[in-house]
């Protein structure tokens, strides 16, 4: 197929029903790039002989080295089913190593569908479930291929008839992710519900007392009868499943064959494409299709018809060898091959010309994608409602305008009047040459005469100046620009930075039509648009800022020009004036606008787009420094470009000044500091050994000593010693772990002791993480008297959270009435230690929400007002330990204690040690520090958990290593 003009492709982008936005999800090395360069060779943009040699979507020079995908990138394709229907594919190609999933996840956000490719010998590995749950928890539709056939045939060397089971049972796997992931979410639907309808019969006690018995019957339905999971598996005879061999340039859905077999059979399409997948046999002697293969020990008609013909195909040309053979079998399949392809003595080669020419790769791809996965009109109100909200606030309670956005989402328009909704899930980095308005442009046949003339011109002068002989030594002008492309045209090539680095957003526009130069609001992830309508109905304005630098307190809106739009072709951008609804794209202009995500509109009550999903969290870490000191400056301006270009990598400065950069693993540490060598600093930078975080814990006192004598004996005679004598300082001495802090002025004093939590407890709060995150927007919501906005959702996550704690409490012979009095979680106030308030008379400190209503009397307890700097004494606490200024793990910290003076507010402000709030945050962290430093301590480092299968002949290798390096084998 020649290659398509970009103003091709810009016509096709009007059709927002013949628009497909897919991405390519596999684990690492299943053959994705591959796939995807069958793809782009189908468009002309590469040769098909270069397929899977060239990696044309990896642009990268570590990429092509190493042999990886490591950055999610786009390309258009064009498509033409029939003869009236041509569509617009937006493919994007994402990394399959676990050091880029989140390069995944700004892939997914933006798709409607996805190819889920599986190497047919590895089978599933643990990418590939994260890939199936990724598009899970998007909605989006995936198709299923089943890639490297080839190794079947030449390396597991399996028979049609294994070869078939083989394939049946990583089917079965494969769906059985399928049905974990869906029993999840309705099992989880169903417990909100049953929280629900326990909630609402606590408070009907009394009435449900005087009902009779046949009232209170438990329902044990689980929802999974009314659940249509008919599209949820995969099937071949659905069509959402193909076969394929990206190296060897073929692929194929049940469809194809039955076209090829329906007539020789004699069986009618429909009949066949029903029974060519499953336990059907062919009797020869009716000439009818059966049911019972395997019972009655017969070939399945796919290994009839299908396999054993692929089998003899491999056997020809690559085992045997037949030139005769495969000249017939060419002709038997109406074949059109050259016979100068045929005469190749590369067996590898041959195979791929007669396969990719009998089943073509790049045509039973594309037709599944444009009939099995749907367009961008086709978005469903569930998922609309996902993006523009989380599962924390109810729909209903957005702003009437902002509802109305929905419909926006849904028709998908492109009119004058639909407002323009885009969501940028990345920002990365483009050489400022390689964009098209840098290129150098070809002339034309009037500008290529007047630069003729001007030449002759400037040369005739020079010759009016000076002798001939010193023209012909200067007859070279370097004013002259002017140089030849591959096709003899004249070009200029314009200046450019070849330092300079600009930021092009990856983005999708879900609604209206964006436009060169036109303005757009950029709201940020905290924007509310019920706050911003509640401040236009006040008469109040709305301030937009010029850059995300100029942001004040409460303000999340910039206001950025659309400098540039563009096509992603890959490697390459072209420019266009304007993008209509459904389409992926390129915007440029944003760099001082957008960090890494954003939701771009034109109107302001707009909700933003809700977060992407992050699988991996970076955990390797080192500290980077220049060679030079004089090159801090080039350092820092390069770490900034680098934090925005990477949606993974940290930023820090610690207090020691050192910078330090996070990553995911080993690749994207590696990657990292080449992009900061090569690009962005552009200098050279010395890096520390990576090291892993660590967490700081502490753990029960041991009851015997090393010589075996009771350790209570000795700590009891010494508590009774240290009553005796006097106290130095301002703090006492802890008696049992019980820490005595006082502020600075000594008119607050805190007791605190530290325990360390229960290991079913920890499990629970790590596993809650995201619901502890929702705490936040709880408590903030109940503050504000606006609990009608929490969804139902989240107040029965909270519910049957409590409840799950208070069992996992008990469970470990903990008082489970210590839940009641939870104050805070830490760090973050979503982390793995807790805050408990045993403080009698105060009762401000429980987070649930039966003790967070406000009473109309407000209490005069001083305590009250600095209840907020005690917990975020806490935080600062469990955030940097004492031990090496790492975050705490399973810690429970409780004040028994807190009596304080009452203070002037006029005062407070200049008290001679600081305000009394900071203070009293002070004491807060020093008093858990200490409380800590009482308890036996501990370090924790963060382990690696993996599958890895080896023969057994290599078993006691690979023990002795994975325990060389402190390394646990669990089976």
């Amino acid at each position: 197929m020649r290659h398509v003009t970009p103003t091709t492709l810009a016509s096709l982008q009007k059709s927002t029903s013949q628009i497909r936005n897919i991405c390519i999800l596999a684990h690492v090395d299943h053959g994705k790039t591959t796939l995807a360069d069958s793809l782009v060779a189908s468009n002309g943009i590469i040769s098909q002989r270069l397929a899977g040699k060239l990696r044309y979507m990896d642009s990268r020079k570590d990429e092509q080295e190493r042999g990886i995908t490591m950055k999610s990138s786009a390309i258009a394709l064009y498509f033409s089913l029939k003869e009236s229907e041509d569509y617009l594919i937006n493919l994007i190609d994402s990394p399959g190593h676990v050091d880029f999933s989140t390069e995944v996840s700004t892939a997914v956000r933006l798709c409607d569908g996805a190819l889920i490719v599986v190497d047919v010998v590895e089978g599933i590995c643990a990418q590939t479930i994260v890939s199936l749950r990724q598009a899970w928890q998007e909605e989006i539709k995936p198709v299923l291929v089943l890639n490297k056939m080839d190794r079947l045939i030449l390396e597991l060397k399996l028979t049609p008839i294994d070869a078939y089971v083989h394939l049946t049972q990583l089917l079965e796997k494969v769906n059985a992710v399928m049905a974990e992931l869906l029993t999840s979410e309705v099992f989880q639907k169903d417990r909100m519900k049953s929280g629900a309808r326990s909630r609402t019969t606590s408070k009907m006690d009394e009435v449900d007392a005087k009902s009779d018995g046949d009232a209170h019957v438990y329902d044990w339905s689980t929802g999974m009868d009314d659940i249509d999971d008919s599209d949820l598996y995969f099937s071949p005879e659905q069509g959402n499943v193909l076969f394929a061999s990206a190296i060897d340039g073929w692929g194929f859905r049940i469809e194809d064959f039955v076209t090829i077999f329906s007539k020789k059979v004699g069986v009618k399409e429909e009949i066949l494409a029903r029974t060519l997948w499953g336990d059907f046999y062919l009797n020869n002697k009716l000439k009818r299709i059966m049911k019972g293969a395997q019972e009655k020990a017969k070939k399945p008609l796919f290994v009839q018809l299908v396999l054993e013909n692929i089998w003899t195909i491999y056997d020809t040309v690559v085992v045997r060898k037949d030139k005769l053979a495969i000249e017939k079998m060419v002709g038997t399949l109406n074949l059109s091959i050259h016979q100068r392809d045929l005469r190749q003595n590369d067996p590898k080669q041959l195979v791929y010309t007669v396969m990719s020419n009998w089943l073509p790769l790049s045509k039973a791809i594309l037709v599944a994608v444009c009939e099995k996965l749907p367009s961008p009109m086709e978005l469903s109100e569930e998922r609309v409602e996902r993006l523009m909200l989380t599962h924390n606030r109810k729909f209903t309670t957005l702003p009437a305008e902002s509802q109305e956005l929905k419909h926006a989402f849904l028709n998908c328009r492109s009119n004058l009047d639909a407002p323009v909704i885009v969501f940028v899930s990345k920002m990365f980095a483009v050489d400022t040459k390689s964009l098209p308005e840098n290129r150098p442009k070809p002339l034309s046949h009037e500008e290529m005469l007047a630069r003729r003339e001007q030449a002759r011109q400037r040369i005739a002068d020079k010759l009016a100046k000076v002798s001939l002989e010193e023209t012909e030594v200067k007859l070279e002008n370097p004013d002259i620009n002017t140089v030849k492309d591959d096709n003899d045209n004249s070009i200029v090539k314009e200046t450019y930075n070849e330092d300079q680095y600009q930021f092009i957003a990856f983005a999708r526009v879900y609604s209206g039509t964006v436009r060169k130069n036109s303005k757009l609001y950029v709201l940020g992830p905290k924007h509310d648009p019920l706050t911003v309508m509640e401040k236009l109905k006040n008469g109040e304005n709305i301030v937009t800022a010029a850059s995300v630098k100029e942001l004040t307190s409460g303000n999340h809106i910039t206001e950025a020009e659309v400098k540039s739009l563009y096509i992603l072709m890959g490697r390459d951008l072209e420019t266009i004036d304007e993008v209509p609804a459904g389409n992926i794209i390129g915007i440029g202009g944003l760099d001082d606008h957008v960090l890494r995500t954003a939701t771009l509109s034109s109107t302001i009550c707009c909700p933003p787009f809700t977060d992407l999903n992050l699988i991996a969290d970076p955990i390797l870490r080192v500290a980077v420094e220049p060679i030079h000191t004089m090159e801090m400056d080039a350092l820092l301006s390069g770490l900034k470009l680098l934090n925005q270009a990477d949606p993974c990598v940290q930023i820090l400065v610690q207090e020691t000044g050192e910078h330090v950069l996070v990553t995911a693993g080993e690749v994207h540490l590696q990657r990292c500091l080449d992009d900061l060598r090569e690009r962005f600093a552009n200098i050279e930078i010395s890096v520390s050994n990576p090291i892993v975080p660590f967490r700081e814990t502490i753990v029960e006192p041991p009851k015997v000593d090393m010589v075996n004598e009771l350790i209570e004996t000795q700590s009891a005679q010494q508590s009774g010693n240290t009553n005796n004598k006097p106290t130095k300082g301002d703090d006492t001495q802890p008696v049992d772990g019980l820490i005595t802090q006082k502020t600075a002025n000594k008119k607050s004093v805190i007791k605190i002791r530290a325990r360390p939590l229960p290991i079913e407890v920890v499990s629970l709060l790590e596993k809650s993480d995201k619901l502890l995150k929702s705490f936040k927007d709880y408590e903030s919501y109940l503050e504000e008297g606006k609990r009608n906005l929490l969804s139902d959702a989240l107040i029965s996550e909270i519910g049957q959270f409590k409840d799950s704690l208070k069992k996992a409490f008990e469970n470990s012979n903990w008082d489970p009435k210590i839940v009641q009095n939870l104050w805070s979680f830490g760090p973050k106030k979503c982390g793995p230690n807790i805050l408990v308030n045993e403080i009698s008379g105060f009762n401000k400190g429980s987070m649930w929400l039966e003790n967070e209503c406000k009473s109309e009397n407000k209490s005069e307890d001083p305590r009250e007002a600095f209840n907020s700097n005690f917990i975020n004494g806490f935080q600062m606490a469990t955030s940097s330990g004492p031990l090496c200024e790492e975050p705490m793990v399973g810690v429970c910290f409780i004040v028994e204690e807190w009596d304080m003076e009452p203070v002037d507010n006029s005062e407070s402000t200049n008290q001679p040690f600081g305000p009394y709030s900071g203070q009293i945050m002070s004491a807060v962290k020093e008093g858990c520090r200490k409380a800590f430093q009482c308890q036996p301590q501990r370090l924790m480092v963060a382990m690696y958990s993996c599958n890895i299968q080896v023969n057994s002949e290599v078993l006691g290798k690979f023990m002795f290593y994975i325990l060389l390096g402190n390394g646990l084998s669990y089976n």
